[in-house]
């Protein structure tokens, strides 16, 4: 079997410039080197050894039932024996970042894409898109929890409508997507824990998120979220918090077409700003934040 490509963002003199994968492909893991191997156990052996004080346990339990930390690149064959049998998805391997219609096709029908590459030993700690060890041990723990495998079912579906309506709605439904699958933490017993997988799958976010003074950390409300800008290109300065995963799968049950329409006559609220009407869990002291434009 041929390789496939690893295909990445291009950098130029005005920054990466996003470049897009198609189909999906045969994960080739008899390809994986050693080095790979050994990368995909040192960001495994980090994150494993942190998160238990930083994590949901839903998404801890899902590490364990899918023993991501046997040794080495998981077999993407393998996982999908459990993952199947317990929620009805499947991984399938990406060449890397997908188009929106195709990324919210795969979601729709309970695919979930992951990139075929893992990252280099020189991009242990930041890299400019998702990954293998981003998309699989970020992502796909969680897909073995029922009602959060059915939230990102309906936010395939939802995305569909979205890209057919344009592309403020479709901004709208990404920061949705950024605040929660990427970005969320929820609410427990123990105190706010992470559950999303740009945190998840990121030793300093981890950290930061939960640990830091300087961001906002507010309760979860679907407008607010869908309104709110986000930056790329650093730590987030607002996280939202959600109660637990049924909040999240409620909140995609209406249609979001009248949503679309309130918001598109209103201004988009920065990513550090907090609103008179936010349930605050802790107003950030803004310390290091960057400045520039929002997302």
């Amino acid at each position: 079997m041929d390789t496939p490509r690893r295909v990445e963002h291009q950098q130029t003199d005005r920054g990466y410039v996003p470049v897009y994968a198609t189909g999906t492909v045969e994960q080739p893991w008899e390809s994986y080197s050693k080095t790979d191997h050994e990368v995909w156990d040192t960001l495994y052996k980090r994150q494993r050894e942190l998160l238990p004080a930083y994590a949901c346990q839903e998404f801890l339990d899902g590490v364990e039932r899918f023993g991501l930390g046997d040794g080495g690149i998981p077999r993407f064959s393998e996982l999908n024996k459990v993952l199947g049998d317990a929620t009805g998805w499947e991984v399938v391997a990406v060449e890397g970042l997908l188009p929106d219609e195709v990324f919210f096709d795969h979601l729709a029908n309970r695919r979930f894409p992951v990139s075929w590459w893992i990252r280099k030993p020189d991009q242990l700690d930041y890299l400019s898109e998702p990954d293998l060890f981003h998309d699989l041990f970020g992502h796909v723990p969680l897909l073995l929890n029922p009602v959060f495998a059915d939230y990102m079912q309906a936010y395939g579906k939802g995305g569909m409508k979205a890209h057919a309506i344009g592309p403020e709605a479709l901004m709208n439904l990404t920061r949705l997507y950024w605040y929660t699958v990427e970005f969320g933490l929820i609410r427990t017993d123990k105190g706010l824990r992470i559950y999303g997988a740009g945190i998840v799958s990121s030793k300093g976010e981890s950290i930061y998120s939960i640990d830091s003074p300087a961001p906002n950390r507010i309760g979860f409300d679907l407008e607010r979220v869908m309104n709110t800008r986000y930056r790329i290109d650093t730590f987030q300065q607002t996280y939202f918090v959600i109660d637990d995963f049924a909040q999240l799968f409620d909140a995609t049950r209406p249609d979001f077409t009248p949503i679309y329409g309130t918001l598109a006559d209103s201004s988009a609220v920065a990513a550090g700003e907090v609103l008179p009407g936010d349930h605050v869990f802790h107003r950030g002291t803004r310390e290091g934040f960057a400045s520039g434009a929002d997302n």
